[in-house]
């Protein structure tokens, strides 16, 4: 009988040597942490607005980040955006043009020229690596705010999602906006999904609300929030 078993000497081996340079990259990593919690420790509790960078300023989206923002600024809280164009600059517009703290958590891209032009001179945060961003976005906001965007946008709604279903992180609001454009994936979500592969429980339906309204968005974090503001916190501790 042939012998199955696959020898050590077989398995795949890099195409290079391994640099010793790279177990210093820690440094770096811890470095962007420092920065990003003596940052934004000063702050007071925020709201993370996600949506596309390639939004432009007549898309109705745009002016939704802006009234948003604006609504959300009334209300005492700080935006906090990755701090680019489209959705991003509309929610840091939003609040910089009424008076409020604008939070831009930048990340190196070769497609992003910079950070947009309404991001407070103290509140502007430049990372390398995106899991050390993601931290920052998800420690010290309040609530979440998902309008139309991409991968990126994807990426950051479910991680959040993630966190909140596991218990990993407080329980906040996480509100989409734009039925149009999250509508169809919401049913994906709750047909195929939770129905037919159960891979998901009824209740976790709640954690995404949808809707078009502004208003709406800070009335459901009001809502949430109505009599609990000495129990404002970030989400996690490290």
């Amino acid at each position: 009988m042939t012998d199955q078993h696959v020898k050590k000497s077989q398995m795949k081996k890099w195409s290079h040597t391994m640099k010793g340079e790279n177990s210093w990259t820690m440094f770096k990593v811890i470095s962007e942490f420092v920065e990003g919690f003596e940052t934004l420790n000063k702050f007071g509790p925020c709201v993370s607005i996600f949506g596309s960078a390639r939004t432009k300023p007549e898309d109705p989206a745009y002016k939704m980040a802006v009234d948003i923002a604006r609504l959300l600024t009334e209300a005492g809280y700080g935006i906090i955006t990755g701090g680019g164009p489209g959705i991003m600059e509309a929610g840091n517009k939003g609040a910089h043009i009424y008076g409020g703290r604008s939070v831009g958590l930048n990340i190196d891209l070769p497609f992003e020229q910079g950070h947009n032009q309404y991001i407070d001179i103290d509140s502007n945060l430049n990372f390398r690596y995106f899991f050390v961003r993601k931290v920052m976005f998800v420690k010290y906001a309040q609530a979440f705010i998902a309008l139309p965007g991409g991968f990126g946008t994807m990426d950051e709604l479910f991680e959040v999602l993630t966190l909140v279903q596991t218990n990993k992180i407080t329980k906040v609001p996480i509100i989409l906006v734009g039925s149009k454009f999250w509508g169809g994936l919401r049913e994906w979500i709750k047909n195929t999904m939770l129905e037919k592969a159960n891979n998901i429980s009824p209740k976790d339906m709640d954690l995404i609300p949808i809707t078009d309204d502004p208003e709406e968005v800070v009335q459901i974090i009001n809502d949430f929030y109505k009599g609990k503001d000495e129990e404002l916190k970030p989400n996690y501790e490290l």
